[in-house]
């Protein structure tokens, strides 16, 4: 499967990008995560596979990434993580609801658990 698009109100969320149109590299480094490329590749990968599910979560006019969210399964459960960079804890909280909808409604998933702390998965 290839990263879908979701509308969260006041929040865009789409796949991770590094490419030569729009890098997510800048602000995932401002997240902490030392090799954006690569977690970007990973991302992708995950999607594929179905077993973790990543999105940036944007503002819709310039496409930034203001945060991440994602659901990650294993052994039957889903997990859902998040990390947002300084000032944007409103857009994780406003993602939560319409990310955990279509883990259950378009993946079959069981309703996702938040996971504690807000920190990307490596």
């Amino acid at each position: 499967m290839e990263p879908v698009e979701i509308n969260a109100g006041a929040w865009y969320l789409r796949g991770l990008r590094a490419d030569d149109r729009i890098s997510d590299a800048p602000a995932l480094r401002e997240l902490g995560i030392p090799e954006p490329e690569d977690y970007v590749r990973q991302s992708d990968s995950a999607w594929t596979d179905e077993k973790s599910f990543t999105w940036a979560i944007c503002e819709p006019t310039t496409g930034e990434l203001v945060a991440l969210i994602g659901v990650t399964t294993t052994d039957g459960t889903a997990r859902l993580w998040d990390s947002a960079r300084s000032g944007f804890d409103d857009a994780v909280v406003t993602a939560r609801g319409p990310v955990c909808r279509f883990a259950v409604g378009a993946l079959g998933l069981p309703m996702p658990t938040l996971l504690g702390g807000s920190s990307a998965p490596e």
